[in-house]
């Protein structure tokens, strides 16, 4: 890094790059060249900030404040207030839209002191571009450590030793898996990058590839040494062309500074990445799915074994791990398996990034020890619920993920307990739910998403969960039969154990763990027809009423079909036999006069 009065460092990730964080970069560095002041300060893109509903964001490094939605036309008083002066502390983050607001330090906002950075080491401090940087804060340390200092069985030893868990979902433990693929036998070996993130809501791994590419690069040659591997392949979304962008720029300077090719550091390791781009297919999440689809062929999981240890990419020995898992590998080797083994619980060692999402105040990036309650994550980090709403629910894992309910908020998030509530882990998703929502139709939203996904190879999964969302579309209907639980639960089980892939495995999990912890909305559903948030729409029934109603007509103006009628400064009708349900009625009354019943 450039030695500068000051840095003004700009959230490059997406979140922020959509709300303009490039543009906001471009009118500081104008405003402070027409000041005659461009020499005395460092502008620089850095890695996500991870506080991704809150962009753009922008920290100015020598008194350590954060600011954010920072909008263009506010840079010229930015610039004043913030970037030449220390700004005063504010109690809140303050929400989009809010300008300039000065805030406190990091460390003294609940959203960032209350976390613990591994993966997300280098949130906020460097230019993901610059290799330099990487190197500046501690990057290839561990790669040097492993390539010149250390045998295969020595590297293996320490990520056994470390605990760490395969963090795209299954949870295997890492140094055993590559344990595995070393012992095998084989003149050529692949090492994999899984970063076909398909998880709605999840983005920890996106963010990871966007703002510390290097770091992923590096702990796949450091794999590939430990398991004897020449070749690496990232199998990336194709809907992540920002992350496309910044890892073929980091191969290219690895490349350069002869960290990729032939005898690395003069180790006598050769090793190669490449990036694949994958066409967005959930299943290809599952190892043999993403196997197939680098060849070529369907992506569509096979029966195992053989598992990729002995028989994966063109039938060789494979070792696959996620973007997460890889960016933890040059911390533990550098720093050890015991330091990162003292991390966490007894059978889940180390951190976990999650996407936080939904209804909650702050969504965004959150790293923390395992173990940390969803207390902790979705009140003290999250900052709760906005609206005065009340927390419900929160599903873990993805649309394969369990429903954890209100009464389970202190629950400590690792894989075990997690399992034993109904929910997985996942590659790390955290979808926030409030009193709103409607159980019965979280858990049908989840499953369409399934059925669509769904790659239609074994007959659980392709009937199963196809029935599921049926029966599932009947309850929401109010077509529903009490027998129409007792099949749900029937055919969840079957579709559970008798499923090929985890795709298909864990497809129930959504309808289970609804069933367990909302059944009294399934039968209010079923046994009274009605919906008791108000979501679906055919159990539903819209009026005003007549007391709060002012006759502002706004209702009327938007309402599609013209079910509503009165004459204006008189409250307003809905007649029911028009009405399509569609709700633009309430969206658009000003005095909450709008009711469901």
């Amino acid at each position: 890094m450039k030695e500068c009065k000051t840095q003004v460092r700009v959230c490059a990730g997406t979140s922020c790059a959509c709300r303009g964080s490039f543009e906001v970069q471009q009118a500081i560095e104008h405003d402070l060249a027409e000041r005659g002041l461009a020499n005395e300060f460092q502008i620089e893109a850095t890695e996500c900030s991870a506080h991704c509903g809150q962009g753009p964001v922008v920290e100015i490094a020598s008194h350590g404040s954060i600011h954010a939605g920072v909008d263009v036309s506010d840079v010229s008083s930015f610039v004043d207030e913030c970037v030449l002066k220390e700004p005063p502390a504010q109690d809140l983050f303050p929400q989009p839209g809010n300008g300039i607001d000065g805030l406190p330090k990091m460390a003294d906002v609940g959203f960032f002191k209350h976390q613990r950075l591994v993966v997300l080491r280098n949130r906020g401090l460097i230019d993901p571009d610059n290799i330099d940087d990487y190197i500046a804060l501690d990057g290839f340390e561990g790669l040097a450590k492993a390539l010149l200092s250390m045998t295969q069985v020595e590297i293996i030893d320490e990520m056994k030793k470390s605990g760490i868990r395969g963090r795209g979902g299954a949870g295997f433990p890492t140094g055993v898996k590559w344990e595995f693929c070393q012992k095998v036998q084989g003149d050529t070996k692949y090492v994999i990058c899984n970063a076909d993130e398909g998880d709605p809501g999840a983005f920890m791994d996106r963010s990871v590839m966007e703002g510390n590419p290097h770091a992923v690069l590096e702990g796949m040659i450091i794999g590939g040494k430990a398991i004897g591997a020449t070749n690496g392949v990232i199998y990336l979304r194709d809907e992540y062309p920002l992350a496309l962008k910044r890892l073929t720029n980091a191969i290219g300077q690895l490349e350069e500074y002869g960290l990729l090719g032939d005898n690395i550091l003069g180790s006598g390791h050769s090793f190669n990445i490449r990036v694949v781009r994958g066409g967005g297919a959930f299943v290809c999440g599952e190892e043999t799915s993403l196997i197939a689809s680098l060849e070529g062929k369907a992506g569509r999981p096979r029966p195992r074994p053989p598992f990729p240890a002995n028989e994966g990419f063109w039938s060789k020995p494979t070792t696959i791990n996620n973007v997460e898992t890889w960016a933890n590998v040059p911390v533990i080797i550098n720093r050890g398996g015991d330091w990162y083994s003292s991390i966490g619980t007894e059978s889940s060692k180390g951190t976990k990034v999650f996407s936080l999402v939904g209804k909650v105040e702050n969504t965004g990036l959150v790293e923390v020890p395992m173990g940390t309650t969803l207390r902790r994550i979705i009140f003290d980090i999250g900052g709760g619920i906005p609206d005065g709403k009340k927390f419900k629910a929160v599903q873990s894992g993805g649309p394969s993920g369990g429903c954890i309910p209100e009464s389970l908020i202190d629950l400590p998030v690792d894989y075990e307990e997690l399992a034993k509530v109904g929910a997985i882990m996942g590659s790390g998703g955290l979808i926030v739910m409030d009193e709103s929502a409607c159980m019965v139709d979280v858990a049908k939203f989840f499953l369409s998403f399934l059925v669509e996904e769904s790659c239609g190879k074994c007959t659980p999964c392709r009937e199963g969960v196809l029935r599921m969302h049926e029966i599932l579309t009947k309850i929401a209907e109010g077509k529903g039969t009490a027998e129409d639980i007792e099949l749900l639960e029937e055919l969840a089980m079957v579709v559970k154990d008798a499923s090929l892939c985890a795709l298909g495995g864990t497809a129930p999990n959504p309808v289970l763990s609804t069933l367990r912890y909302f059944r009294e909305e399934y039968e209010a559903h079923l046994n009274e027809g009605r919906c008791p948030a108000g979501v679906c729409r055919s159990l539903i029934t819209y009026s005003i009423d007549q007391e709060i109603c002012h006759g502002c007509s706004a209702c009327q103006q938007s309402c599609p079909v013209d079910a509503i009628s009165g004459e204006k400064k008189e409250p307003h009708e809905i007649d029911a036999a028009l009405c399509t349900k569609c709700g633009a009625c309430q969206e658009s009354c000003r005095f909450d006069a709008v009711l469901v019943v």
